[in-house]
């Protein structure tokens, strides 16, 4: 999320007032950030925010970057009355291409805080700096389509992306044939199923890695629901998905290999202004992680998974110390027995997943 108190460190700020109900000005962000961890520089560099994950980036040098943006990309004022609205400046983009992002999916509840006018205008900077969108559009037809990444020897990743209402997308944000909004699912999911294996069969090709980015659930707690659960497999079996990424959850949630693909129930935060709040210190949501993941492009299956731990520092990511690494394998480890999977603790502090090869 690069709104809000972010998009104030920035060198474009939008308009700082807000409509929350305790806090009226997105500066006040920033000052929180500052008392609990030091001066943040102002105006912060466009690839400030990055801090040791573009280190990262270099090392892995992934063929796919993929974000789910949780914020909307705006100077409109028509604010929805929901109680949190983010921003950012539209003149503030390049703190996306300074990471070289391929794709924003933009299925979440953030993305239409400024109406349908922020939602338009978003889609036109985003592109503007090219870099793809899923999961919204300005009609359903859009909405629906799939980005599309070139990832070599003619192969690509497929992005499609949607989200669920009990993540806390108002069912009004809906894309129709002729209004803009998101890909949200509707009524049972298991009915859903067949649509969405139809439309990725019907554009993948062989080489192809298809991707599906969905918004669900609530933002705590590491339970994953039955019907989540359920709906993946099924997704999974109905073919043509190789990797489901998951997001709402503010902090890392377990990861589930099922018939050889990925499931990310949540993949946690990765860049927020939520420094100096008070509550659910338990999950530690200032520790993040960056996900890598390899998949064999000849059967669409899971290779390797490697995590690198980062904690969230004055707005900016720092690669995290030892404990805070071995928090995070515990949690993991231990939240992970019912997905039976498990997480190794490297000696350079990244994580490896372990799991059962079927």
């Amino acid at each position: 999320m690069t709104g809000r108190g972010i998009d104030q460190a920035l060198p474009h700020p939008s308009k700082p007032v807000l409509f929350e109900p305790y806090v009226a000005s997105a500066l006040e962000y920033v000052a929180m950030a500052e008392r609990a961890n030091g001066p943040i520089p102002k105006p912060a560099g466009f690839s400030y925010i990055w801090g040791d994950a573009l280190g990262e980036l270099d090392r892995v040098a992934p063929a796919a970057r993929i974000v789910n943006l949780e914020t909307s990309v705006t100077t409109s004022e028509t604010y929805e009355r929901k109680g949190i609205n983010y921003r950012m400046h539209p003149a503030n983009t390049p703190c996306l291409t300074a990471a070289k992002i391929d794709c924003c999916v933009l299925a979440n509840n953030h993305v239409l805080d400024w109406g349908h006018a922020g939602l338009t205008e978003t889609l036109d900077a985003l592109h503007n700096a090219g870099i793809r969108t899923a999961g919204a559009g300005r009609n359903l037809t859009e909405a629906l389509e799939p980005a599309v990444i070139q990832i070599g020897g003619g192969a690509r990743a497929l992005v499609f992306g949607l989200g669920m209402t009990d993540s806390g997308i108002p069912s009004d944000w809906a894309a129709n044939g002729t209004h803009p909004g998101i890909a949200l699912l509707s009524g049972r999911l298991q009915t859903q199923v067949g649509g969405i294996a139809e439309r990725v069969r019907a554009l993948k090709q062989p080489g192809d890695i298809a991707v599906l980015s969905i918004h669900w659930g609530p933002n705590w707690g590491y339970r994953i629901p039955e019907q989540q659960r359920v709906f993946a497999h099924q997704l999974i079996d109905a073919g043509g998905i190789d990797v489901i990424h998951g997001h709402s959850s503010h902090h890392p949630k377990p990861v589930e290999t099922y018939r050889g693909k990925p499931i990310l129930y949540g993949c946690g935060d990765f860049l927020n202004d939520y420094e100096g709040i008070a509550g659910y210190e338990e999950f530690r949501s200032h520790l993040v992680l960056m996900y890598f993941v390899t998949i064999d492009a000849s059967t669409g299956n899971l290779l390797r998974l490697e995590m690198t731990p980062l904690e969230i520092q004055r707005f900016q990511l720092r690669l995290a110390g030892h404990q805070d690494a071995v928090w995070l394998r515990d949690t993991l480890n231990r939240e992970g027995r019912q997905s039976g999977t498990q997480v190794l603790l490297k000696d350079d502090h990244r994580l490896v997943l372990q799991w059962h090869q079927s």
